[in-house]
């Protein structure tokens, strides 16, 4: 197989892979940031310690972590055949992917937050702020750091897992990689697929860290 010939269906392949990581990293976030802080706050010693919850939260996040990826995708089929109408495409492999990266998340999540000095709560609730302005103006702007460390893992992780989602017809990469470097032998193509993919896990590592750093040193 030419150049000519790769360029569209990598150029493609990457377009699907990039859908799939964008929208399953912000409903990861949007799910995962608050799950996070549940955990954090519920703990002994936390904002609103309540250990009976920490235990059912950490139980539901553990079962979660679990469970092997490209089982996950199979265990969901019926909830992403409600929520997508279908069961095959970018579109559909959103939903493994968000439910296998929220777990994963929240713990980062919950790890940042533990890491904010002590201190610098007490001295917000000697002032007089109440637990959600504690969380929004204090533990969150200090974990910034960690959060965005945590996310950068979640991104490259979801990546992984976006190729894993091309085995059953997820699209991307993974299922270019699969349709032509596997089932048709195009070795050339699947080298290439492969070096991609590390290009693009290098470069969301490396945008990824250099946030953390800034943020670190703000």
């Amino acid at each position: 197989m030419t150049w000519s010939e790769m360029s569209p269906l990598l150029w493609e392949a990457t377009g699907q892979t990039a859908v799939m990581v964008g929208w399953s990293t912000l409903f990861t976030v949007l799910f995962g940031l608050p799950l996070g802080v549940c955990l954090a706050g519920t703990d002994r010693g936390g904002l609103f310690p309540a250990p009976a919850v920490r235990r059912v939260l950490g139980l539901v996040v553990n079962v979660g972590r679990s469970l092997p990826f490209i089982v996950l995708m199979i265990a969901v089929i019926p909830v992403t055949r409600v929520l997508t109408g279908t069961t095959i495409g970018t579109a559909a492999a959103v939903v493994p992917l968000t439910i296998g990266a929220v777990p994963f998340f929240a713990r980062l999540v919950e790890t940042a937050l533990r890491e904010v000095g002590r201190d610098v709560v007490q001295a917000a609730e000697a002032m007089g702020a109440g637990r959600v302005t504690i969380v929004a103006r204090v533990l969150l702007p200090e974990a910034l750091p960690g959060l965005v460390a945590g996310l950068t893992v979640t991104v490259v992780t979801l990546i992984s897992y976006s190729a894993m989602a091309g085995v059953i017809g997820g699209g991307g990469l993974g299922d270019l990689a699969v349709r032509y470097g596997y089932q048709r032998f195009e070795t050339t193509l699947m080298v290439v697929t492969v070096v991609v993919l590390v290009v693009v896990v290098q470069l969301a590592q490396t945008l990824g860290d250099a946030v953390a750093r800034r943020l670190s040193h703000r």
